[in-house]
């Protein structure tokens, strides 16, 4: 089987974060048709975040930490009906752009746990790569078994689908994440070429809060799930999606510059 790479858009990549529901409709663009040449020479599998549609609609309902009450169910269907439109855009940029995704939503193959992802069906997954798809996954709106809901993010998916592809035989080359930084940066403004584990405490205080409305953590819960991919022998990259080409170049192997989590 050939080797997978896990390929993250960032929410601030593909939205105006600052403004409800303002998609980049030229960056995604762009993107698709990087995603599109170089899945041909390269198995990849998707994932993007909600940005300023999912994230929004989470705030505003209050579901982000759980239900608590039946006022709170409309938000439920909301957030899960804007990530789902953000979605629809992605996948149709993909259509436009030569590739064949596959749309897998979260919400219909995962269950959580106090906000963490406790059950995964791969098997949509799996057929979708055995049969030449580009899958593609979304932070969304899934089904907890002890909050009622919980907002699974793009992150958490990752991680739970990158356990069930190592333990089905798949390898994993890489993850790819890409935001719009050069990465993550040190105190100076400067890009840290290489974090691990031991570095993650310096490095803390340089990671500053999301931009625009995030419920799940921003870089903060990018860089804890790229080193826990990194537990797994799963090496991460952070880099700048802003920068035409580079998508293209990073799926490749191509030195692009940014943060490397190992």
């Amino acid at each position: 089987m050939p080797d997978l790479t896990l390929l993250k858009l960032g929410g601030s990549l593909i939205t105006e974060k600052a403004r409800p529901e303002t998609p980049r409709l030229e960056v995604i663009a762009r993107l698709a048709g990087e995603i599109a040449r170089a899945s041909r020479g390269t198995r990849l599998i998707v994932g993007h975040g909600s940005g300023s549609f999912g994230h929004v609609a989470a705030r505003e309902s209050g579901i982000a930490g759980g239900l608590r009450s039946a006022e709170q169910l409309p938000g439920v269907s909301r957030t899960q009906g804007r990530a789902a439109a953000l979605h629809r855009l992605v996948v149709e940029a993909l259509v436009e752009a030569g590739a064949s995704p596959y749309s897998i939503a979260p919400s219909s193959c995962l269950i959580a746990e106090a906000g963490r992802p406790a059950a995964f069906s791969a098997e949509p997954l799996l057929l979708a790569l055995d049969r030449g798809l580009l899958p593609v996954l979304y932070g969304d709106v899934v089904m907890d078994r002890a909050w009622g809901v919980s907002i699974c993010s793009t992150e958490k998916v990752f991680e739970i689908v990158a356990r069930a592809l190592l333990d089905h035989g798949h390898t994993i080359r890489r993850a790819l994440w890409l935001g719009e930084t050069d990465g993550l940066y040190d105190a100076e403004g400067r890009t840290l070429p290489r974090l691990s584990a031991a570095d993650l405490e310096r490095a803390a205080g340089a990671i500053g809060a999301p931009s625009g409305t995030d419920v799940t953590g921003g870089m903060r819960l990018r860089v804890e799930t790229a080193l826990a991919l990194a537990r797994l022998g799963v090496p991460s990259l952070l880099a700048n999606g802003m920068v035409p080409g580079l998508l293209e170049k990073a799926a490749r192997g191509e030195e692009v510059g940014g943060t490397e989590v190992l």
